[in-house]
């Protein structure tokens, strides 16, 4: 399996150096440089004058290759990037390698199935995590609108003191 830098690595390659995305419909210059096709286009409309963004090696006329490979390379590229997101923004379990799918009430710490099950939890409380979140969201939002209230008051306070003593 390709570590993290080593993917890393190969997305640099398939990526548009004007707009650093992965390559769309990518292109090769006379002098090698790969760029979209779009990116590459609206370039030479603004300056004017076509040049290779990257060398700034000059053409007399607009000379674009289409790159399969790179086409290719940069949709598998692209898939790669998603599924690796896909994976890591799922939590999971550092024992099990699982979701983390429940909250423990009794500890307020998320776990997964099989910690619910084991010996750690046995008498405690669960809920879904989507369900704590919901639960939880609410009391920062009482919390806050409390604090927010008392805030206030003590700014109001803050300012007759100040017209008293000014």
């Amino acid at each position: 399996m390709a570590s993290k830098d080593q993917v890393e690595s190969l997305t640099e390659e398939v990526v548009c150096p004007i707009c650093l995305d992965f390559f769309t419909d990518p292109v090769s210059l006379e002098c090698g440089h790969n760029f979209c096709r779009s990116c590459i286009t609206q370039s030479w409309d603004k300056e004017a004058r076509n040049s290779c963004p990257e060398c700034r090696e000059q053409f007399t006329d607009r000379t674009l290759r289409v790159s399969w490979a790179l086409a290719r390379l940069s949709e598998k590229a692209r898939t790669l990037s998603l599924n690796r997101t896909e994976k890591e923004s799922k939590l999971q379990c550092e024992e099990h390698q699982e979701e983390l799918k429940l909250f423990c009430e009794t500890d307020k710490k998320l776990i997964c199935v099989l910690c619910a099950g084991g010996r750690e939890h046995r008498d405690h409380r669960f809920m879904l995590v989507d369900e704590a979140v919901e639960t939880y969201k609410d009391q920062v939002k009482s919390s806050i609108q409390s604090l927010t209230k008392k805030l206030s008051g003590i700014q109001q306070m803050e300012q007759k003191q100040g017209i008293v003593l000014g």
